[in-house]
């Protein structure tokens, strides 16, 4: 219920404490809109009455409580949202903007993961960083209040209890959220506060790759394991290069014996590639037993792929002394065994389904022996011609005439 209209601050004290419990606003003399709201007896608020930025209707923006705000005070806060409002900064519309803008929660289970589960095979991967790092300190935040200043400090005290791999996979799993934020058009989101943010240099490479004298012990041990299939399995991975779940999940319809090669329907770039099949595969292929199943190396129990074969696998390598040999080195040493027989590194990278030579150059590892051997073919280009003047004596009279 509106009464009257106010022209001083005695007169806002009186509306404020006249004995009754009924909400009642009244307007001020002299700026249009500005109300007195009272909501019990002593208490207020200061409200500008404007309209819409649409012109359709009107709305009320709350300017401060009453008696905290004088009327004076009231009319120069309601002076400059009308200037604001003059100048196309309306409030109402910065208020429906920020009642867009997610929280950091909802976003990610709202709008990222329904999106990564599309196309990205690794999307778990993310799920599991982002429930156990993200959101129980930035859950209920939302999205355009996270700050680089945020950002450093979520890595700085990250680093102190992960390796720099795990700080920088979280980074760049940060800076494409907030990346999918900015494309999306996510309101308020402007910019990404990764940026300008480095990742950490990664000093944890590890070169482990097998010998041919260890392949051969191992290969001995395999055959006496528990699990049958494993002397089929660790062959496939040394001979092809080929990734574990490839080689677990490869069916014999995946294989033209005809054109010696394997197709791989899902790599880990999500995209097919096709391997060729060596003698030595070829080989290995016809002495795997068949089983009623589509599979080439499925669990003899249940006729499908393994699910893991981590017990049988470190059984395995323990009893040889190769422990530090991750199933993963394996494919290291495919690569190191091409590398060293002389194979280029441009080959090297196609066999193993690589799109950047970079990362085909951490799996080259080059033996002492090859290195030698590159090396002494600058002595053979030569016809090995300055190998005689180390077979002949130099007198020291020569060596001073030479030095004179």
């Amino acid at each position: 219920m509106k009464t009257g209209s106010l022209n001083s601050v005695t007169q806002t004290v009186q509306f404020l404490n006249q004995n009754s419990d009924r909400r009642c606003s009244i307007s001020d003399s002299k700026v249009k809109g500005l109300q007195l709201e009272r909501l019990r007896k002593g208490v207020g608020k200061w409200r500008l009455r404007v309209e819409d930025e649409d012109g359709r209707g009107r709305s009320c923006i709350t300017l401060g409580d009453a008696p905290l705000l004088s009327i004076n005070e009231a009319r120069l806060l309601a002076e400059k949202a009308k200037k604001q409002i003059a100048l196309g900064e309306h409030p109402s519309a910065k208020k429906a903007l920020n009642r867009q803008v997610p929280t950091v929660y909802d976003f990610i289970h709202n709008s990222y993961l329904p999106y990564v589960q599309g196309y990205k095979r690794s999307w778990k991967c993310d799920a599991g960083l982002l429930r156990k790092h993200i959101e129980p300190i930035w859950g209920k935040k939302y999205l355009d209040q996270i700050t680089k200043a945020d950002l450093i400090g979520l890595m700085a005290k990250h680093r102190t209890t992960h390796a720099p791999g795990s700080c920088n996979r979280l980074l760049i799993l940060l800076r494409y959220l907030f990346s999918c934020a900015i494309k999306w058009e996510i309101p308020a989101i402007k910019s990404n506060p990764t940026a300008g943010i480095p990742l950490m240099k990664e000093d944890n490479q590890r070169e482990r790759f097998l010998t041919s004298e260890e392949a051969h012990t191992l290969y001995e041990e395999l055959k006496r394991s528990d699990n049958k299939m494993l002397q089929y399995i660790v062959p496939m991975l040394i001979l092809t290069g080929a990734r574990k779940r490839e080689v677990l999940d490869a069916r014999w319809e995946d294989f033209d014996f005809e054109r010696r090669s394997w197709r791989i329907h899902t790599t880990k770039l999500g995209r097919p590639r096709h391997v060729p099949l060596s003698d030595g595969v070829i080989s290995l292929l016809n002495s795997i037993p068949r089983f009623d199943c589509e599979w080439v190396l499925p669990n003899p129990k249940t006729l499908k792929p393994y699910v893991q074969i981590f017990s049988s696998w470190n059984t395995a390598r323990n009893a040889v002394g190769l422990s530090d040999v991750r199933m993963h080195d394996l494919r290291h040493s495919y690569a190191s065994f091409l590398v060293n027989s002389g194979r280029t590194l441009y080959e090297v990278q196609r066999l193993l389904g690589h799109t950047q030579i970079k990362t085909t150059q951490r799996y080259a590892h080059l033996s002492p022996d090859t290195l030698l051997d590159a090396t002494n073919a600058a002595n053979r280009a030569v016809g090995g011609l300055f190998m005689s003047m180390a077979s002949t004596p130099v007198s020291s009279t020569s060596q001073i005439s030479m030095g004179a």
